[in-house]
């Protein structure tokens, strides 16, 4: 056993091997950087490119990869609010906001060396216990699966902000979102109202590109002004952000471990991992007036988890093929196109190489960490740029991001439509954390409960392990309501002593019941195990929506549920309506259609710079020369596909 360990180390910093690992993480710094692509993309465009090497140096590529996108995922999530990847959308809620005070540095650092920890942790853990996690995961059954669906959802409580009853319907709307497509008992379809591309459902990107980036953009392009909102960036920031991880060293720790064991947990991974850390943030302080407005714990927690994800990840997909996330189910293609078989073997004969892979994972972590953190200063920058010079730059990164989903022009028209929606949650404080988490879970919450259904009957709630983790859920519930996260808590006392209109969040709300009611007409139609989960979710939503109407027809103006963030802003904020930048993108996605992405964007930067930024006719040229040039090198050198317009 000694020989097989001295060989791993040997291995590791071998020129077959550490020259590929810096390979794999300097790409997977680029690949991370843009938002949506993410591991798993970034692991698929790799597999055609390590076909053929050695299996030393393509293990090394892959780990790398692997290991720095959730780190550089953080870039985009701090300095434009827009979430990177799967795994670092909690991150967006107080890493933007503090960007937005001037303190971006502040917050990369924290989250580059809590990615760190968090990473070394994972491989750390997975050294000791690699070879006593094979019993430790086969106690995980459906059922247990199931209820951990259902205590990931038992954190919309701490992210529903004031207001309760839009917070619960929030998550079931995403449930009820997230169910369209195929049914996973019976393969029916449901909601897809005969529409082709409904059929897979609508893609995890393309809904936190919308509900999170876009409302941003939105509220940014109508303010006009840069992301940092006329603050100065804090000099030493970056020193600052590495002095707050050692303050609430604990809580890394306590989320790195939460990261690892979630990690571990085939299935569940990193779309839901950040923000079981986030909500155990909330729920554990004292103080949670500032969560949501620039609480660097906000930062630190998702991002100390998301890391060591990866590390617990490793851990079903060495020891039983099993995949512990999306990018782990591509890791493994990319370890079976080499030749390695994973399975019991790789704790027996071939334990040096799991070794070498967990090692590999750590100085991976060490090397990406430490790059961004070199980088966090000088891009922090880019957040005292107007952000009229910055919009059409965005616009193209998340239309781009989006597409890559299906490869379908709808990408772009569904990022547009649940843009709209994420606009108008934000503007009558609808929890759009609760949306998106009640969309990642509602597959898996489905999938689980039927197997655990069929398999075990009403017997499920006597295991254990279900009544462990039940009980912990329900802790959960208490402890969240002990205090919230609310994007606009100031806006929200600033309204209740003022007058608000009804009408309009009476109308979004009326669309709300509609969309709800369409769900529940649409399931009766289905087979029982069909149609019974977006059934329950929409008939539990209907007394809540209920309320909020009476709440409403009452008009009294003491309750959180009516809020209305356009009328509470102060005059002058907004330089344009709310349809102004929806028409802008409308437009550029038209001309896509017709013309193709590449000319129209040609076209939309032209236009925007000049009649909206009021640039000159040589920056003019300068901008679009330099974003042209951007698209068309990550789309060939990553060779990623572009809307094609009829013409």
């Amino acid at each position: 056993m000694l020989d097989l360990v001295l060989n791993a180390f040997q291995t590791l910093f071998s020129l077959e091997h550490f020259p590929f690992l810096i390979l794999g993480v300097l790409l997977g710094l680029v690949i991370g950087v843009f938002p949506g692509l993410g591991g798993i993309a970034g692991l698929s465009l790799l597999l055609p490119f390590i076909y053929g090497m050695d299996e030393v140096s393509a293990l090394a590529t892959l780990v790398g990869l692997v290991a720095v996108i959730p780190t550089s995922a953080t870039f985009t999530s701090v300095l434009m609010g827009i979430p990177g990847s799967s795994s670092s959308q909690a991150t967006v809620l107080d890493g933007f906001a503090l960007a937005k005070k001037g303190e971006a540095s502040r917050a990369l650092a924290a989250a580059f060396s809590s990615s760190l920890f968090g990473g070394l942790f994972g491989a750390v853990i997975l050294t000791f216990f690699v070879q006593i996690a094979r019993p430790m995961i086969l106690l995980f059954g459906s059922a247990e699966l199931f209820m951990l669906a259902i205590f990931g959802l038992s954190m919309v409580g701490s992210l529903s902000g004031k207001s309760v009853t839009k917070g619960v319907i929030a998550c079931g709307l995403g449930l009820i979102v997230g169910s369209i497509g195929a049914a996973p008992a019976t393969g029916e379809y449901r909601m897809v109202f005969g529409i082709n591309y409904l059929y897979d459902g609508i893609p995890l990107v393309i809904i936190a590109l919308s509900i999170f980036a876009f409302p941003e953009i939105s509220e940014l392009f109508r303010k006009d002004t840069a992301i940092a909102e006329g603050a100065e960036l804090g000099k030493g920031g970056w020193t600052r952000g590495i002095k707050d991880l050692i303050k609430n060293k604990w809580l890394a720790l306590r989320c790195a471990g939460l990261g690892t064991i979630i990690g571990a947990i085939p299935g569940m991974g990193g779309s839901v991992v950040d923000w079981i850390a986030y909500g155990h943030v909330v729920q554990t302080t004292k103080d949670k007036s500032g969560f949501g407005k620039g609480d660097i714990r906000g930062v630190i927690a998702p991002e100390s988890a998301n890391n060591a994800k990866e590390g617990g990840a490793l851990m079903p997909t060495l020891l039983f093929g099993i995949p512990g996330s999306g990018s782990m189910a591509v890791f493994l293609g990319g370890m079976v196109l080499i030749g390695i078989e994973a399975g019991p073997s790789m704790v027996t004969k071939d334990i040096d190489l799991t070794y070498t892979i967990i090692w590999s994972l750590a100085i991976a972590n060490v090397l990406g960490a430490g790059l961004s953190l070199f980088l966090a200063n000088p891009i922090s920058r880019l957040t005292k740029i107007k952000f009229s010079l910055l919009a059409p730059f965005m616009i193209m990164v998340i239309s781009f991001a989006a597409f890559q989903a299906t490869k379908d022009i709808i990408d772009l028209w569904i990022l547009l439509l649940f843009g709209v929606l994420g606009i108008f949650m934000k503007r009558f404080g609808w929890s759009r954390p609760a949306f998106l988490i009640g969309f990642v879970l509602a597959t898996q919450a489905e999938s689980y409960l039927n197997m655990s259904v069929q398999f075990y009957g009403l017997n499920m709630f006597m295991r254990p392990g279900v009544i462990i983790i039940m009980l912990l859920s329900i802790i959960s519930v208490y402890f969240s309501r002990k205090g919230s996260v609310d994007e606009n808590a100031e806006l929200i006392e600033k309204g209740l002593a003022q007058k608000l209109k009804i009408t309009p969040q009476f109308v979004f709300s009326g669309v709300i019941g509609i969309l709800v009611m369409l769900s529940l007409f649409d399931s009766i139609k289905q087979s029982f195990l069909g149609g019974v989960f977006p059934m329950v979710i929409s008939i539990i939503l209907i007394p809540f929506i209920l309320y909020l109407f009476w709440i409403y027809k009452s008009n009294d103006q003491s309750k959180p549920e009516i809020f209305d963030a356009e009328q509470v802003a102060e005059e002058g904020t907004f330089k344009a309506s709310w349809f102004e930048p929806i028409a802008w993108v409308g437009g550029l996605y038209i001309l896509s259609m017709i013309i193709g992405f590449v000319p129209s964007i040609i076209l939309f930067f032209i236009s925007f710079f000049t009649l909206k930024a009021g640039t000159s006719w040589l920056h003019t040229a300068l901008l679009t020369a330099g974003g042209v040039l951007l698209l068309l090198g990550f789309s060939h050198f990553l060779n990623l596909e572009l809307p094609q317009g009829l013409l």
